[in-house]
């Protein structure tokens, strides 16, 4: 999960700071900058997954529900706090959907 969580990191500042960083900047140089730090998600999120699915014996269908909880998780705060977005109720409707995801996902196991 460790791992996971922080491909995320990665993976919400590939796809959500240039936004801010790079608003200036051609489309294609925040691609390219984008592609460098996914490069980084994938170099830990591939691991994850494995370690996740041979070692720890989740689901595939388990993993991706985790990985989606974590995008959340990871995602609100970095809205909030370094993209200034306005905190809202809706994050709040999304993660008690993820709850259920979850539920649903791993009640079988």
């Amino acid at each position: 999960m460790l791992l996971l969580a922080a491909s995320n990191v990665f993976m919400t500042i590939a796809w959500y700071g240039h936004l801010k960083n790079l608003a200036t900047s051609p489309w294609y140089i925040a691609a390219l900058i984008s592609w460098g730090i996914a490069l980084a998600e994938y170099l830990l999120q591939v691991p994850a997954n494995r370690i996740g699915f041979q070692q720890a014996g989740f689901t595939v269908g388990q993993l991706k529900i985790m990985q989606e909880v974590i995008t959340l998780a990871v995602f609100v705060p970095f809205a909030v706090f370094f993209l200034k977005e306005p905190l809202k109720l809706d994050y709040l409707w999304a993660a008690l959907c993820m709850v259920g995801a979850v539920y649903f996902i791993f009640r079988s196991s």
